[in-house]
């Protein structure tokens, strides 16, 4: 009966497990299969071309190629600037949450989490129209300071992305650290107090503490998500294409390589290549931040 029941149990998994076959593990070997071949044309290419076995040629060719390293190290250093900046933002928000009534936070917490719910194409043309010279407020409105900024400038895109992306997940990352904040003691708080503790000294030594698990969390997806963005430097190619590149970033020059160029084979090498050092890189991040709890 035991067993039976631990049948049903596992019945109800069905459909996340077949999901997940066929929507991870199945498109993950299947570009694996395909990076270990390449299109050998013909002649002198006007003929038929033909598949053949390359091994890991393909792998050692993307580890070798400049642009696409290039690339990966461009991403690297802009993430440790923009997420660091990013959580920050999102952990002062969540702690003035902590500190006001529910109703009040229930209110601004909505508030804050409107542009995490714009999809992420939908915010990027509207920061691309904004920071715009020809139809944009904000040049205009730095003429009247007197800042003659260019946000599409080449020292200024990176600032401008960074912006546009801060803006959209301070949102999401300020629930999460809010939800953890939720579940610290108050009892903590109310001896905090008597001991003549300010609020500044609660939140740096017992709430942040607290939400160390959830930093970490938001830090990991964070990365994630920043070694594959893709949206926003294609929309911002779309208005200065001498600053913005089609190898500006990894996904990019993967996006090219497979249909601009046709070289599906070295797409999808690049693809596990990307996917790699994102794992390495999520590992080498838990490890430390566990280290430092420790």
């Amino acid at each position: 009966m035991i067993r039976s029941m631990r049948w049903k149990g596992a019945a109800f998994t069905v459909p996340f497990q077949l999901g997940f076959v066929f929507l991870y593990l199945l498109p993950i070997g299947y570009a694996v299969y395909q990076s270990l071949f390449r299109e050998q044309q013909s002649g002198l290419g006007l003929g038929g071309s033909t598949t053949e076995f390359n091994g890991l040629d393909n792998y050692a060719k993307g580890l070798s190629d400049s642009a696409f390293m290039g690339s990966i190290l461009r991403v690297v250093l802009f993430a440790c600037v923009q997420i660091p900046v990013m959580l920050f933002i999102s952990l002062v928000l969540a702690l003035l949450l902590d500190a006001v009534t529910s109703r009040v936070a229930g209110r601004f917490r909505i508030l804050l989490l409107v542009p995490y719910m714009i999809p992420g194409v939908v915010a990027a043309i509207m920061w691309v129209n904004l920071y715009s010279p020809d139809v944009g407020p904000l040049t205009p409105l730095g003429e009247l300071f007197g800042f003659h900024w260019n946000f599409f400038a080449p020292s200024m895109v990176w600032p401008s992305i960074g912006n546009l992306l801060t803006w959209h997940g301070i949102g999401y990352n300020m629930v999460i650290i809010y939800s953890a904040l939720q579940g610290v003691p108050r009892e903590l708080f109310e001896a905090a107090r008597l001991d003549g503790a300010s609020e500044i000294r609660i939140a740096r030594s017992i709430k942040i503490p607290y939400v160390r698990g959830a930093l970490v969390l938001t830090g990991l997806l964070s990365i994630i998500q920043m070694l594959q963005i893709f949206n926003e430097p294609a929309l911002f190619r779309n208005v200065t294409p001498q600053t913005v590149s089609d190898s500006f970033t990894p996904i990019m020059i993967i996006y090219n390589q497979a249909f601009n160029s046709g070289n599906y084979h070295y797409a999808a090498a690049l693809s596990v290549l990307l996917a790699l050092i994102l794992g390495l890189a999520s590992f080498l991040f838990y490890r430390f931040t566990s280290k430092e709890a420790d």
